[in-house]
């Protein structure tokens, strides 16, 4: 008798085993700072709104106030690979006086984040894996940086930069002297 109790249960639980959700891979934590909305704005960006990588909200980039460096990368570009870095010790070098934003366009947030954690890029950074922000801007290779000045007027710099490069244009085209 004991044992016509045991096997029902046991024959249960074996069909249960199969019914259990298989737990779906977490996403990785955001290396990235959390991005500021910005009230107002009045420049020539185009009027995309972002998520930031972060998962705290949408950024409007036609409320951007310049001074203003927009990165557009993706993990799987070499050249972006590189100038990210460069990128970064801009934003740790004008922190107050110039706004560095990231935005990764046409990526995956695992890929996006692993490469920003391996090579210490912590701007905050947008994420952007339908390309809204490129297409907008008419950008067909990366990296490509937007620079905004403190009227709002935008210029689309569409090649890699080093660190001499990106000296050169952000006062050209922000009109801030920093040295990288």
């Amino acid at each position: 008798m004991r044992l016509g109790r045991i096997l029902p249960v046991a024959a249960a639980a074996v069909l249960l085993t199969g019914c259990t959700a298989t737990p779906t891979e977490p996403e990785p934590p955001s290396p990235f700072a959390a991005c500021a909305a910005q009230p107002g704005g009045g420049t020539e960006l185009p009027d995309v709104s972002l998520a930031c990588f972060t998962g705290d909200g949408q950024i409007r980039l036609a409320d951007l106030r310049g001074p203003a460096v927009i990165n557009i990368w993706a993990s799987y570009c070499g050249p972006c690979r590189q100038e990210l870095p460069v990128i970064q010790r801009l934003a740790d070098t004008t922190a107050g006086r110039l706004t560095v934003l990231g935005v990764d366009t046409n990526d995956t947030r695992t890929a996006a984040a692993s490469f920003g954690a391996d090579h210490g890029v912590s701007m905050p950074t947008l994420f952007d894996p339908d390309r809204k922000l490129v297409t907008a801007l008419g950008v067909v290779s990366l990296p490509s940086t937007v620079f905004v000045d403190a009227a709002g007027k935008m210029y689309v710099h569409r090649y890699p930069m080093d660190a001499t490069d990106l000296t050169e244009q952000v006062r050209e085209h922000t009109g801030l002297e920093v040295r990288l």
